[in-house]
């Protein structure tokens, strides 16, 4: 059967998650994250796509990025799969593949869904039971989006830009979002949305107006 190509949208978010191998480990150690997450940021300015936020679990991988074409996407993701693969398998004696096939890709509707999608990404260890709370957690971009932290992994976004007109006053915003820690009605689209022909907003769209798309 052939793959279903996948939509992309030029200045659209894509919501990104990749799964180990029947949900079985990726990260083993703290220096597993660290790789990862220092050759995220090395492939991700190369190719020019900003990371507005990311969460490494232990066995999948969370991003939300915005590439400027569908090849540039894959090519960060292409150029993350075999560099973190060789070292996994190099520094565990193992071989074969890590990953469970191909990536997962969802649209994001940036005017409400955004700030949705970074909560429920960054959400995701607690969730799990893993932490009691975001910032708890080491490998996420919460520590960056609501703690102020420096992350030259996180390219703020204009969305997440607009909560306050300075950092203090936007990481405070940011984290009135996450009062409670109770999912709101939009959450479930987040979960549901990991189809390549399926986009996370309004009516399932990511864009009400026309624009030209690509596939890959």
């Amino acid at each position: 059967m052939p793959r279903r190509p996948r939509i992309h949208l030029p200045g659209i978010p894509q919501h990104i998650i990749q799964r180990g191998v029947d949900r079985q480990p990726v990260f083993f150690a703290e220096a597993d994250f660290r790789f990862y997450l220092d050759w995220l940021g090395e492939y991700a300015h190369k190719r020019k796509i900003p990371i507005h936020a990311y969460c490494l679990m232990t066995n999948h991988v969370h991003l939300l990025l915005d590439a400027p074409d569908a090849k540039e996407l894959s090519g960060l993701m292409q150029d993350m799969g075999r560099r973190y693969v060789q070292y996994v398998n190099r520094t565990y004696r193992r071989s074969g593949g890590l990953w469970e096939g191909r990536y997962k890709a969802s649209l994001v509707q940036s005017d409400r869904y955004l700030l949705t999608c970074m909560r429920y990404v960054e959400l995701n260890p607690v969730r799990a039971n893993m932490v009691m709370a975001p910032g708890e957690y080491r490998w996420s971009s919460y520590r960056a989006n609501g703690l102020g932290e420096e992350d030259p992994v996180v390219t703020p976004h204009g969305e997440y830009l607009a909560l306050g007109a300075a950092g203090a006053a936007r990481e405070q915003a940011y984290r009135s979002l996450f009062a409670g820690m109770n999912e709101d009605p939009d959450q479930p689209l987040c979960r549901s949305g990991f189809r390549p022909d399926r986009a996370i907003g309004a009516a399932g769209t990511a864009r009400p107006a026309a624009q030209k798309r690509t596939v890959q």
